[in-house]
């Protein structure tokens, strides 16, 4: 169980958050649609702060399963007891659940949260064999890549339209430099730099990479200058390296970006 931080930093670059409260207000299930490192994260906990409400967040991946969510019997010394999952836990307690790239998790976990996505609000325990009223305060928040592993990873239609959804892209240079300075303290000039970096090399449509630069790497990359490291060695390590194995490639990045920084 995840309780969002105080003071987190927040740039909206749309409705977001007006859209968000609405939803709050209605209780009504939210879908975070964007590539890795767009900010989907970061908004949740900004908003969970916002609206003062305990957030529960699940990292799914292949092996995350319903049990996993629900919950599960363990034996403890001489007797079997029943230990609630995060979903469980959120349901129960009117916190956000908020189920970080959901399309990563296995098809039982879809299933088990259809019943909290529309009118009836409710989570079936199939093992206790109970039916539980989610509290009055529950909301459900999930995400997911659309790009990525495309064909794979895709939620189905069906799911997708138990949702309100709501599209991120990475921000546009004004204000992802505005983010790297307000996350980092680094000097806007070399925020300039590293968020052209980013745009640069996310057009590079040609170099076949899977994922492109997220402002989480620029990021991480402006913390490690402002720490001390040299501009060009950060950004080889933050940025270019994070993305590719493909030697030709990140010699390729690290030349481009040894012109631009």
């Amino acid at each position: 169980m995840i309780v969002a931080e105080k003071n987190i930093f927040y740039k909206a670059v749309g409705a977001e958050i007006e859209i968000f409260n609405q939803i709050n207000q209605l209780r009504l299930p939210l879908l975070l649609k964007g590539p890795t490192g767009s900010g989907k994260s970061r908004f949740v906990e900004y908003m969970a702060n916002e609206v003062n409400k305990t957030l529960v967040t699940v990292s799914c991946h292949e092996e995350t399963s319903a049990t996993d969510l629900i919950g599960r019997f363990i034996i403890k010394g001489a007797e079997t007891i029943w230990i609630d999952g995060p979903l469980s836990i959120a349901v129960k307690n009117g916190y956000i659940l908020y189920l970080d790239e959901v399309a990563e998790a296995r098809p039982d976990v879809i299933v088990a949260i259809h019943s909290l996505t529309d009118h009836r609000r409710e989570l079936f325990i199939d093992k206790l064999g109970e039916t539980i009223k989610a509290h009055p305060d529950f909301l459900l928040v999930a995400s997911f890549n659309p790009g990525y592993q495309k064909g794979f990873k895709e939620l189905k239609p069906s799911t997708r339209q138990r949702f309100v959804a709501l599209s991120f892209d990475y921000p546009n240079p004004k204000i992802e430099a505005e983010i790297l300075i307000n996350e980092t303290g680094i000097q806007a000039d070399i925020a300039q730099k590293l968020v052209a970096i980013g745009t640069k090399i996310r057009n590079l449509t040609e170099l076949g990479l899977t994922e492109t630069v997220s402002t989480r790497l620029l990021v991480d990359a402006a913390k490690l200058i402002n720490n001390g490291l040299p501009k060009r060695l950060a950004v080889h390590v933050a940025v270019v390296e994070p993305l590719t194995d493909e030697q030709e490639t990140i010699q390729a990045l690290n030349d481009l970006c040894d012109l631009m920084i």
